[in-house]
């Protein structure tokens, strides 16, 4: 149940990820956070997408979100942007309709 983010393109340059998607996460000032704790304490979608994300890379160290825009900083580099964006696309989806019972 819901609906997939679509990703419209991702950008990286350096240590930093640009993620373009099909929807608004957050209002036009956006939303900043430096740390996993630092988005946990929030209640908003762009809080709670962006512990989704440091969450599902230890190597992220900043996760900026403004309107359709997701900035990502990443210790390292990027080698791939699979992981983070598979989770921006399925932020929304509560669960999947087709998986099987078990």
């Amino acid at each position: 149940m819901g609906q997939r983010i679509v990703l419209k393109g991702a950008t990286v340059i350096g240590d930093v990820a640009m993620f373009d998607t099909d929807r608004t996460i957050s209002g036009q000032d956006g939303d900043s956070f430096t740390s996993a704790e630092a988005a946990a304490d929030g209640e908003s979608f762009s809080a709670q997408l962006a512990a989704e994300v440091f969450g599902a890379d230890t190597n992220v160290t900043s996760v900026f979100i403004q309107s359709n825009l997701m900035v990502v900083g990443r210790d390292g580099g990027w080698t791939s942007t699979d992981e983070v964006a598979g989770v921006i696309e399925r932020f929304f989806i509560h669960y999947d309709e087709n998986a099987q019972a078990s």
